[in-house]
């Protein structure tokens, strides 16, 4: 209800700036409007007309749009390119033709001061367009449908105001810029972080982090209350609320203040490190609820699961630092421009999703498993006695309903994990869209949040002890049950309840 959506994508038009003086002029920096505006041309035949060369011609870009400035609530900056390319029967747009851009980035946080350099490349976009119509002279001057290409992304946006020169320069005997058709205009679309969507996002860090904080302290201290060692399932639990501790501390605060462009990056490296632990867990979670595993309560057991978990964060990882990584010292670089680095990243995120859902069907298989281990149980409760049948319900139910939790939770982590990558890369691929509501960000980051958060409340070893008094004299059980009763349900030393119910002692 507070937030707007996530990112907002603005169009902008690149103006024709002649740049004749270039050897002796006082700036190299080329504004498109404004009170020293550059001198600027309509089209490329009043650059023929006054005989202008290619190379004197620069494309300039003011980010924002007039009278706007930017904020460092925005985040992050993407920038992806569109060219407006003619068709003419003399300069046809030849087969995989490349295009060279000359391009550099300048900021200011004053309308009067002078720009000052943030990057300049010469980078290199392969161009991929289709012709509608057949090529004839009738059709001369229609335009062609090209794809979008990945032009910029940077990781923050501290200063007000961003100027963008692109120059496409021509060099006939090197073959740079030739056969690329009649380049009409460039378009440039920017995508920025909403503010409305940043505030909220961070209200909601700045909350959820001690709540957080305090269970992890209170689960715990409970474990070192007790005389045993911890289980598995209980690091397992705590490493858990770690990762997720990691995820909520609002480091982004930092990031309005300091101009932090690795910020995406660590981002990214804390959710993977979230992302991992997570499907670890869960594969751990099960697998200490099964009966008939013999290998328990050791990490060494789950090698053969949480194994390929490592190697696929490794592999995000390594992927995240060919593409982010690299952005940090030049923002125009991309792994999409080349066509080993787009069929890599292509298979990368079809491999991901792939793998996800076929662990999420083994999670739903092990699930499986344990509610039929659960329902064997079930069929001994009859013969007990009645306060012993209630709890032992009440315990049941109760894991059911975490079982159920944690498949429904699992499942929403698999379709935000393939949604947030189709999202990042759509505009990279050119055709697919998706609007994915700033909801569902917050949604599943609250929902991982309680999740973890119930964990630890139902996991957290029970302080009470059902002692003879308290249990013969207000549930009238004889001491032959009560035996049993304090040995089969956890008193203070022993495991968790939901723990021990499910493990063969339990059943014997």
């Amino acid at each position: 209800l507070a937030a707007p959506s996530p990112t907002t994508a603005v169009p902008y038009m690149s103006v024709k700036c002649i740049d004749v003086r270039k050897n002796h002029h006082k700036t190299k920096w080329l504004m498109p409007w404004g009170p020293n505006h550059c001198e600027k041309l309509k089209d490329f035949d009043e650059a023929v007309s006054r005989q202008i060369e290619a190379n004197d011609i620069v494309f300039a870009v003011h980010v924002p749009l007039p009278s706007k400035e930017m904020s460092p609530w925005f985040q992050f900056m993407l920038f992806i390119m569109q060219l407006d390319i003619a068709f003419k029967m003399d300069n046809d747009l030849k087969e995989n033709a490349e295009v060279t851009l000359d391009v550099s980035l300048a900021y200011r946080d004053d309308m009067f001061d002078d720009w000052e350099e943030i990057a300049h490349a010469i980078e290199i976009r392969k161009l991929k367009c289709t012709f509608g119509s057949p090529k004839t002279l009738e059709s001369q001057g229609r335009h062609y449908d090209c794809d979008f290409l990945p032009f910029m992304e940077i990781g923050s946006v501290a200063h007000k105001y961003y100027l963008i020169n692109i120059r496409l320069p021509v060099n006939e005997r090197k073959g740079i810029n030739v056969g690329i058709g009649e380049i009409k205009d460039i378009r440039l679309v920017g995508i920025h972080q909403n503010g409305g969507f940043t505030k909220v996002w961070f209200a909601m860090k700045t909350f959820l982090t001690p709540s957080i904080l305090i269970i992890m302290v209170w689960y715990w201290r409970r474990i070192t209350l007790m005389t045993r060692a911890p289980v598995l399932l209980e690091k397992v639990i705590f490493a858990l609320g770690i990762s997720m501790t990691f995820i909520n501390i609002p480091v982004e605060w930092f990031s309005i203040g300091f101009d932090w462009t690795w910020m995406l990056l660590f981002g990214d490296i804390r959710q993977g490190i979230f992302y991992a632990m997570l499907l670890s867990f869960w594969i751990i979670f099960c697998g200490e609820h099964m009966m008939d595993q013999n290998e328990r309560n050791r990490l060494s057991g789950y090698w053969k699961q949480v194994g390929p978990i490592a190697v696929g964060s490794f592999c995000l990882f390594i992927f995240d630092m060919c593409e982010r990584g690299v952005q940090l010292k030049n923002p125009f670089y991309s792994i999409w421009t080349t066509e080993v680095g787009t069929e890599l990243a292509m298979a990368f995120i079809i491999v991901a999703g792939i793998c996800l859902c076929l662990y999420f069907l083994f999670l739903c298989f092990m699930v499986f498993q344990v509610f039929r281990n659960i329902s064997g149980k079930q069929s001994s409760l009859p013969a007990m006695s009645k306060a012993r049948r209630l709890h032992y319900e009440g315990l049941i139910f109760r894991f059911k309903f975490l079982m159920l939790i944690t498949l429904a939770c699992a499942a929403m982590t698999v379709i935000f994990f393939i949604v947030s990558q189709v999202t990042e890369g759509h505009w990279k691929w050119g055709d697919i869209t998706i609007q994915v509501n700033s909801a569902f960000f917050t949604g599943i980051y609250g929902m991982w949040n309680l999740y973890v958060f119930a964990l630890m409340f139902l996991y957290a070893p029970s302080h009470k002890n059902y002692g003879e008094d308290q249990s013969n004299g207000d549930l009238g059980v004889n001491s032959g049950e009560e035996l049993q009763l304090t040995t089969t349900i956890t008193h203070v030393d022993g495991p968790t309840e939901v723990y021990k119910l499910a493990r063969k002692e339990a059943q014997e």
